[in-house]
C-alpha cells in the first residue's frame, strides 16, 4: 500500500505527464507543418508520412519569388498592433466605469456585449461591406483596424473588467481623497496595478487579430491583405500544393508564435493575476 508521500508523487508524475502528452499533441500540427514545409510536393504527398527525407529550400524561394512577404507581414503588424491599441483605449475606460460604477444594468450589458460574439460573421458581410464601401473603406488597413477593433471589443472588455473587479475598490477611495481625478485614477493607480493583467488582454488581443482571416479575406485585395490573405492565396482550382502551403503557414505562423514565446511569462502571470490574494 502506497504512502501518502509515494501517492502525492505518484499523482504528480501521472499529471505531469498528462500535460506533456496534451503539450505535444497541440504542439503536434504545427511541428508537421514546419517538416512539410521543406519536403518536396512529391514527399508532402508520400503514402505513408515520410519522417525522413532531404530538406529542401525550394517552397521559400519559390514564396519569396512569388509574394511580397515583407509587405503582407508590415499589414498585420500594422492591423494588429492597430486594432490592439484602439480596443485598450475603449475597454479600459468602459471597464472601469463597469468595474467601479456598477449599475444593476451592469450585467446585462456585459453580456449583451459578449453575446455579439455568437453572431455568424457572415451574417453582417453585406451590410458592412456596403458601409465600407460607401466610406471608402475598402482594401485598407484603417478599415482592417475598425472591424478588428469591433470584433475584439467585447473579449477585452470582459476581461479588463474582471480584472478590475480583483482590486479593492479602498484603493480608489483614498486616491480621490488625495484629489486624483478619474482619468488620474485609471493611469496612476490602476494601469500599474492591474499591468498582469492587461498585458494578457494586449497578447491575446493581438493573437485574435492576426489569425483573423474571414474580414481580412473578404474586405481587402492587395494593397492591405494581411498574411492570412497571403496564405489564403496559395489555394488554388488546381489544388493544394501541400509543401507550399506548408511554408507560407510557417511564414505566417512564425512571428506570432515567436512573440508569443517571448511573452509566456507575461500571459501567464496576466491570466493568474487575481486567482491567488
Amino acid at each position: 500500500m502506497l504512502t501518502l508521500k509515494q501517492s502525492r508523487r505518484l499523482q504528480t508524475v501521472l499529471l505531469g505527464g498528462l500535460a506533456w502528452l496534451v503539450a505535444l499533441t497541440i504542439f503536434f500540427p504545427i511541428f508537421w507543418m514546419v517538416l512539410t514545409s521543406f519536403k518536396t510536393e512529391i514527399d508532402a504527398f508520400a503514402t505513408p508520412p515520410q519522417l525522413f527525407f532531404t530538406p529542401t529550400l525550394e517552397n521559400y524561394i519559390h514564396i519569396d519569388a512569388r509574394s511580397d512577404y515583407f509587405h503582407f507581414a508590415w499589414n498585420s503588424v500594422v492591423v494588429s498592433f492597430g486594432s490592439t491599441l484602439a480596443g485598450m483605449l475603449l475597454a479600459v475606460p468602459a471597464a472601469y466605469s463597469m468595474a467601479f460604477f456598477e449599475t444593476r444594468r451592469t450585467k446585462s450589458t456585459l453580456l449583451w456585449m459578449l453575446s455579439t460574439k455568437m453572431l455568424p460573421p457572415v451574417g453582417v458581410l453585406v451590410p458592412i461591406y456596403l458601409l465600407f464601401k460607401d466610406a471608402g473603406l475598402l482594401d485598407t488597413k484603417t478599415g482592417l483596424v475598425i472591424i478588428y477593433t469591433l470584433i475584439n471589443l467585447p473579449i477585452m472588455v470582459w476581461m479588463v473588467y474582471t480584472y478590475f473587479k480583483e482590486i479593492p475598490k479602498d484603493i480608489l477611495e483614498a486616491a480621490r481623497l488625495d484629489g486624483a481625478t478619474p482619468g488620474q485614477e485609471i493611469v496612476r493607480v490602476l494601469l500599474p496595478i492591474s499591468k498582469g493583467g492587461l498585458a494578457s488582454t494586449v497578447l491575446l488581443s493581438l493573437i485574435l487579430s492576426w489569425n483573423e482571416a474571414f474580414w481580412s479575406l473578404n474586405l481587402t485585395a492587395s494593397a492591405a491583405a494581411p498574411l492570412t490573405a497571403m496564405v489564403a492565396s496559395y489555394s488554388s482550382p488546381e489544388g493544394l500544393f501541400w509543401a507550399k502551403l506548408s511554408a507560407v503557414s510557417t511564414l505566417a505562423c512564425a512571428p506570432i508564435l515567436i512573440f508569443g514565446w517571448l511573452s509566456q511569462k507575461q500571459l501567464v502571470r496576466g491570466l493568474s493575476f487575481g486567482a491567488v490574494k
